[in-house]
């Protein structure tokens, strides 16, 4: 009886063996797929940043190659033998084509009205 214990006790022992090995390896393989995953992450966090930075760049650029806003054009004063009516439609068109805003409008219409 004592052989046949022998085998048990050594297949046992390679039992536990595995099985110290197999956990061992677990826990290593646990620990690399935590650095990786902790590695992508700040790889992403520094690619966001980056980006971040890039689109602030290219507004400040975008800001500082901006054509200027165009001009606001004064209304020419009326020459002494135009037609008052003339003028009058030439501020309508420049209202209504957006050229003038309700306010510039009606004070150049005043100021022609006035004289």
């Amino acid at each position: 009886m004592l052989r046949r214990r022998r085998p048990l006790v050594r297949a046992a022992g390679v039992v536990a063996t595995t099985a110290v090995v197999a956990g061992t390896a677990g826990a290593v393989h646990h620990h690399q797929q935590q650095k990786y995953a902790g590695q992508q992450a700040t790889a992403q966090q520094q690619q966001e940043l980056a980006y971040q930075q890039g689109m602030a760049d290219a507004q400040a650029q975008q800001q500082q190659y901006a054509p200027p806003p165009p001009p606001q054009y004064a209304t020419a004063p009326a020459a002494p033998g135009s037609d008052l009516t003339a003028q009058l439609q030439q501020l309508a068109q420049l209202h209504t084509a957006g050229v003038l805003s309700d306010e510039e409008f009606a004070a150049a219409k005043q100021k022609l009205l006035a004289g």
